[in-house]
């Protein structure tokens, strides 16, 4: 006699589930994905000192080097977001890593400014499209109640990156040279595209909505829960059939989306404009107020300690409030700070402390982002509505160190700086609350994640 096949929501059944040694493994890949993009922040600017002396170039015209794979990471997220949601979040991030890594490995035999802007900036395309990738797949097998904290602890991987980058070019450096550390930032990623391709699956949702086949989903989603027989069932995604048809950005810039989408872009090259602005420039505002090479180093340090504590503290309260509000809050937080480090020369302490408190909550709102992108778009649209925010912010961080190159022009000083900053952070702020303002962003296909919206 036939039996007859059950439906099931696989976002339901993720949801109705522990989080299984499956999506652990899941999430510490794309945690090292992102990984790979802090040891490559950290290494490039290890690497320029290096640069200056053996080519006998001055540092302005490293200003190329620098910029080159941020403005790759922006175009590779704006192509890659659209292709993921057409062929898969798989594939796209497994080729995304291999080329990031064989760029890497060619830079390290560029023997020019010239060559290696082009280089960087080519390297920049691979991990630009690894990015909005690793953060939709983890969005997509975390169960709701902790997709936030999920995501924001991937992110937690750049800043163990950045660390290691800073570790292992210091002992890299003097012993084999500044290319070692291109040529480690390039076998890292290649030997994490050969686990990827043994272990990572492609995301359930998407092959539901892309009818890639009943049983293929079953054997993806046995393994987070081995003792459910799922062969005779039937899956379904949450607004599968809604705006299905056209190109996933079409959904993304469609009228139920397109203002939230418009308010996320806003936001997230506020916060990046901020970031970046910080990050380049605050050497250079703590020098010019009289503290020493050696104390302005101390003082900038500072400013991404607080990062991993601060992201997953905001991914938890996303996973219980509206996640909309609490980033909100979180970049109004950062306004005030901003204003207070203003005011508070002259006292060190009280000084690294509000620098330390800014950076936590600066690099937590950023990080965020990512994870309130991923529960406002349907899964059709996801990857490139994440992958849109991200490309967008690009900008917004090129945007913030020409910013406080024309500021530090114009003879602007530490006070003034940092007070000028709260103005993108309460927009940023205003933005990110805007997102659940319209009628046609309050309800997010099925509700894949309600802590997002009010």
């Amino acid at each position: 006699m036939h039996q007859p096949e059950s439906t099931v929501d696989v976002q339901a059944f993720i949801d109705s589930q522990r989080f299984s040694p499956f999506q652990w493994t899941i999430l510490v890949l794309c945690f090292l994905v992102v990984a790979a993009d802090g040891f490559d922040t950290a290494a490039v600017g290890f690497i320029a000192p290096s640069l200056v002396q053996d080519w006998g170039v001055a540092r302005a015209a490293l200003g190329p080097v620098m910029s080159a794979a941020l403005v790759g990471l922006g175009i590779g997220a704006l192509g890659a977001g659209p292709l993921a949601d057409r062929v898969g979040r798989k594939a796209v991030l497994v080729l995304s890593v291999f080329f990031f890594g064989l760029w890497s490995l060619a830079a390290a035999r560029a023997t020019s400014i010239e060559s290696l802007t082009a280089l960087r900036f080519m390297t920049g395309l691979g991990l630009g499209a690894a990015m909005p990738n690793a953060v939709t797949l983890v969005s997509e097998y975390a169960p709701a109640r902790i997709r936030a904290v999920a995501v924001n602890a991937m992110f937690c991987g750049f800043s163990c990156g950045l660390a290691i980058g800073g570790f292992a070019s210091a002992w890299l450096i003097p012993h084999l040279g500044w290319q070692s550390v291109l040529v480690a930032g390039g076998v890292g990623p290649i030997v994490l595209t050969a686990v990827l391709i043994l272990l990572l699956p492609e995301s359930a949702q998407f092959m539901v909505t892309r009818k890639r086949g009943d049983a293929r989903v079953a054997r993806v989603l046995s393994r987070i829960e081995k003792d459910k027989s799922l062969d005779a069932c039937r899956f379904v995604t949450a607004g599968q059939s809604v705006e299905h048809r056209g190109s996933a950005l079409r959904v993304v810039l469609s009228a139920r989306y397109r203002f939230g989408t418009l308010m996320l872009w806003l936001a997230y090259f506020m916060g990046l404009l901020i970031y970046y602005l910080l990050t380049n420039w605050l050497p250079t505002l703590f020098k010019d107020t009289g503290f020493s090479g050696q104390n302005a180093a101390l003082m900038t340090s500072l400013f991404p300690l607080g990062g991993v504590l601060g992201n997953l503290s905001v991914g938890w309260l996303m996973d219980r409030f509206k996640a909309n509000r609490v980033i909100a809050c979180t970049y109004v937080v950062a306004a005030a700070l901003v204003m207070l480090v203003g005011r508070g020369l002259g006292h060190q302490v009280w000084l690294g402390t509000l620098i330390f408190l800014t950076g936590t909550v600066v690099t937590s709102a950023v990080t965020s982002m990512s994870a309130l992108a991923a529960s406002f778009y349907p899964t059709q649209g996801r990857a490139t509505g994440v992958a849109w925010m991200l490309g967008i912010g690009r900008i917004g961080g090129v945007a913030g160190a020409l910013v406080g190159a024309a500021l530090m022009g114009l003879g602007w000083q530490f006070g003034s700086v940092f007070s000028l900053l709260a103005v993108p952070a309460v927009i940023a702020a205003v933005g990110v609350f805007a997102t659940a303002r319209r009628p046609q962003a309050s309800v997010i296909e099925g509700a894949e994640w309600s802590p997002a919206v009010e």
